[in-house]
Formats: C-alpha cells, sequence, structure tokens
C-alpha cells in the first residue's frame, strides 16, 4: 500500500480518475465511470455483433446493452461467436 493511500479506501476505485476495476472473463480489467456496455467492448477490441455477454451471472440480451452502465466489481464473461461448419 502507498503511504499516503487510505487504508479504508477501496482499492478497487480510484477517486481521482473515477476509474475502477471489472472482472473480464476472470481478468481484473480497468474500466471509467458511466461507460456502457458496448463502449466497453470496443474498448477490448471486440466486436459487439459477434459476441454474447454474461453479466454478473446472467445471460444480458442484447436490448439491454446500450441502457446498462459498467460499475465497479462487475463480473463479464465474454464469448466470442464463431462461424463455421
Amino acid at each position: 500500500m502507498h503511504p499516503m493511500q487510505d487504508p479504508t479506501q477501496d482499492p478497487t476505485q480510484d477517486s481521482t480518475t473515477d476509474r475502477f476495476y471489472v472482472l473480464v472473463n476472470g481478468e481484473s480489467r480497468p474500466c471509467t465511470a458511466e461507460t456502457l456496455l458496448p463502449a466497453y467492448l470496443a474498448v477490448l477490441g471486440l466486436n459487439p455483433r459477434l459476441v454474447a455477454v454474461e453479466y454478473n451471472g446472467e445471460i444480458l440480451h442484447r436490448q439491454l446493452w446500450e441502457t446498462t452502465h459498467l460499475r465497479p466489481d462487475d463480473r463479464l464473461e465474454i464469448v466470442t461467436i464463431v462461424g463455421g461448419g
């Protein structure tokens, strides 16, 4: 811990930048406040049309993505859809 850091402050949040962490496929990843799910998928380099998302243990229907703001400690499981035969 940094010597000037408040031990009561949540380490998953950075109040100076409104940045926090979410769990993506088991890996902690940074995120900024007010980020919508489609924008976050783009930051991750994913095409939203080619993925399925589980949000905090529930499959999140695509029509809800545009209104889903990510929050500290959210858990995302993202699966890429692969075509072929």
